[in-house]
């Protein structure tokens, strides 16, 4: 039997929503070993002069404890 334990990760990216969720495995993986998933909650963006400049997600991150 193995334990999944969830973290909630907010990230950005100046580039678009997938580099912002790949932003946000990659910070969490610094600290926390064995991800297992990335489930985006939510999306949104900032917008100047009718144009997007960066893009937001806020995502639950998956990963096995080790025991």
């Amino acid at each position: 039997m193995s334990i999944v334990k969830v973290i909630e990760v907010l990230a950005t990216s100046d580039k678009s929503f997938d580099d912002a969720a790949q932003n946000a495995v990659t910070e969490a993986s610094k600290t926390v070993k064995n991800i297992k998933s990335v489930y985006v909650k939510e999306m949104n963006a900032n917008v100047t002069n009718n144009q997007i400049v960066s893009y937001a997600v806020n995502a639950k991150i998956s990963f096995e404890i080790e025991s």
